[in-house]
Formats: structure tokens, sequence, C-alpha cells
């Protein structure tokens, strides 16, 4: 998981950045992807620390979490971006990544912590 959590933060900063520059850095609000990945890569970073890592990784799917949850009121419009008619077409289009980065983050990351309970609780452990 912590690699996994520094791909994703390191996909979300340049996301970020990469749609600030392109939308002619208009909206600051086009850098939260990036803030989001900041997050994430600090929390990567903490959980190469073995005594860190799973209060990191923890720390990392609750941003993830809350990243998604802020990003479901722009992505409800992106039916308007295939429209034509979205008022900010950028905006859509870079929560939906940011969504769908970030479920998928929290799917393996859920998956993972259900496989290391069913280790621990295995038999002969």
């Amino acid at each position: 998981m912590t690699a996994l959590t520094l791909i994703v933060g390191a996909v979300l900063t340049l996301a970020g950045i990469a749609g600030y520059a392109l939308s002619g850095a208009a909206s600051l609000t086009a850098l939260i992807p990036s803030a989001i990945g900041v997050l994430l890569l600090i929390c990567g970073f903490l959980a190469r620390n073995p005594k860190m890592h799973r209060h990191a990784i923890h720390a990392g799917l609750l941003i993830a979490l809350l990243g998604v949850l802020g990003s479901l009121r722009n992505v409800a419009g992106i039916g308007e971006v295939f429209a034509g008619t979205a008022e900010r077409p950028a905006a859509v289009i870079l929560s939906t990544v940011m969504l769908v980065v970030l479920a998928l983050y929290l799917a393996l990351g859920i998956g993972s912590f259900v496989q290391a309970r069913r280790r621990k609780a295995a038999p002969g452990r």
C-alpha cells in the first residue's frame, strides 16, 4: 500500500498542476487534486516507517474518502460535458479523474486491510 499511496499521490499532484496550467491558471481550485496528492505523498513517505505504516495508510485512505466525497458535486455534471453545455468542463473532467483514482485507491486499500485481517485470524498464526 505504501507504493500505491505514493503513486496515487504523484498522479493527483501532477493532474492538479496540469489542470491548473491547461485552464490558463484561471482558478486556484484546479489545484485541489494537487493538494490531496501532496497529502497522500506525505502519508506514503510516513508509511515507509514501520511504526507509522498502519496509521499513515489509514490517514491516506481517510484523505481519499474525503476527496471522493468532495468531488461528487462536480462529477454530477459529467453529462453536461458530453452534451457540450458544461460551464466549467475542465473542473468536471479533473474532478472525475480524481474520483476514479481515489475510488480505486480506496477499494484496493480496503481490500488490503481485509486480507491482512484474514491472514492474522488464520489458524496457525
